[in-house]
This record gives structure tokens, sequence and C-alpha cells, in this order.
């Protein structure tokens, strides 16, 4: 079965978005700084071009739907992998053209349901704060990657703003640079 994984970048006091994050300021302000630590976009030696690999071929994306309206879907086309929503209102309309999104309107466990069985055998790639909170209270979040950046940006989004009960993690892998420490965590179950 596909492992489904969060990949979020995050400051060091659990930021992954900055203040004013809204459509037309996705992610807000200072969110660059974040992600400064891909660097030019080139598939890096050694264990990062290995995260590099999986984080650049999901077989299906699960992202909430604040994710995907900021960015318009991606244009229909994330990396070639079905995008799965959970929502429970409809679609705007230029979902209509967009062939690999799918709104789910029944639940979480069902938009990763359908997105496992999209994936094949790669992993799911989950992306949004909302989502990854509500995928762990339904237990469907296997694993989480997070890019821990050296920064305390001190207003924004917070990735775990409310769990509904405490969530143990293992930790899998570490991997430390000069611009992040990219921790891999397992969802105890």
């Amino acid at each position: 079965m596909p492992t489904s994984i969060l990949f979020m970048s995050m400051s060091l006091d659990g930021y992954i978005a900055g203040p004013n994050d809204e459509v037309g300021n996705p992610g807000g302000d200072g969110f660059g700084r974040l992600h400064e630590w891909y660097g030019d976009f080139s598939r890096p030696p050694g264990e990062m071009g290995e995260l590099w690999d999986e984080w650049n071929s999901p077989g299906a994306i699960l992202a909430g739907r604040r994710t995907v309206e900021q960015v318009d879907h991606w244009g229909g086309d994330n990396q070639g992998a079905r995008i799965f929503v959970p929502s429970h209102r409809k679609p705007g309309p230029s979902v209509a053209n967009y062939p690999l999104v799918t709104y789910v309107s029944d639940g979480i466990a069902s938009a990763m349901t359908q997105a496992r069985a999209a994936a094949g055998d790669r992993n799911v790639l989950v992306l949004g704060a909302y989502t990854a909170q509500r995928a762990l209270e339904a237990g469907v979040l296997d694993e989480l990657q997070i890019h821990q950046i050296p920064v305390l940006l001190g207003d924004g989004r917070k990735l775990f703003e409310i769990l509904p009960k405490r969530i143990e993690l293992s930790i899998a892998r570490v991997i430390g640079t000069a611009d992040a420490t990219h921790i891999r965590y397992r969802v105890a179950r």
C-alpha cells in the first residue's frame, strides 16, 4: 500500500505560512524564506537527492482546498499525479478544465482511499495544514516530512494549530544541511 506523506517546510516556531496568506499572496509575507532550501530546483546529490526524488514522484496528491485554490490547482497538473481535494463545497468552474483534479465530498478518509488507489505503488503526497490535521485525526496520514527552517517567523499560519489528541511519532530519518534540518517522522499506530 502506498505511504501517505506530508511534505512541509516549517519555521522553528511552527509556521508554514507568513502573515497575509491569501489568494494573490500565497504563503503570505516572507513565505519564500521557508523554501530557500530548494536552491535552484535541480536534484542535489546524496541523501538530499533521495529526498528530492520522493518529493518529485508522487503517485497521487491529497491537498487541501485552500492550498489548491491559491495556485489554481497547479493549472490542473502537478507532476502528472492525480490530485484529490477533500471538500464539502463544490469546486469552482476552472476545475472542469482539469481532468486530474477530483473533489471528494465524503471526508478525508474517502479522499485518502481514492488517492492511495490512484497512486499505485508510489506514495501519496499530502499538502496543506488543515488537511494534515484532519488526516492525522482520521488516522490516514502515515508520515510527516518536515523541513525545519532555522528562522522564527513570529506570525502566520501554524502547521498544527488544532489537534484532536496527542499523537506519538517516531523519527525515521534526519538530514541536516546548512539551510534546513529535514526530519521524517512516522505516525505511531
